[in-house]
């Protein structure tokens, strides 16, 4: 058995960006951005996973939820703005995009 998410670019890429924000180095100072965005990296994630595997009116909200948390690491890598911020960012729109056309089977 596999999972319908599994091989969805959507999926694959927030994962990608995901464990990006937990293995690069942030400013110091930004420590707070860091966390928060690793959270909201990581809700990007599952709400995808649970969305696509329970499918129906709950399978939506839980893509409403990945959408908001797309933007809310959006918006932390907007705030922290270091390098490699841009790429990631762009990453994330494009997350958002995927994500605002997928509805829960």
């Amino acid at each position: 058995m596999s999972f319908l998410f599994e091989n969805l670019d959507v999926y694959k890429l927030a994962v990608h960006v995901s464990r990006w924000m937990r293995t690069t180095t942030w400013p110091p100072n930004a420590s707070h951005l860091r966390d928060q965005a690793i959270r909201a990296a990581d809700s990007v994630v599952l709400n995808i996973a649970e969305g696509l595997s329970r499918g129906g009116r709950p399978g939506t909200n839980h893509l409403r939820i990945a959408l908001g948390s797309a933007g809310e690491a959006f918006a932390a890598l907007d705030v922290a703005d270091f390098p490699g911020c841009a790429e990631k960012r762009a990453e994330l729109r494009r997350i958002g995009a995927m994500v605002s056309r997928l509805r829960a089977p």
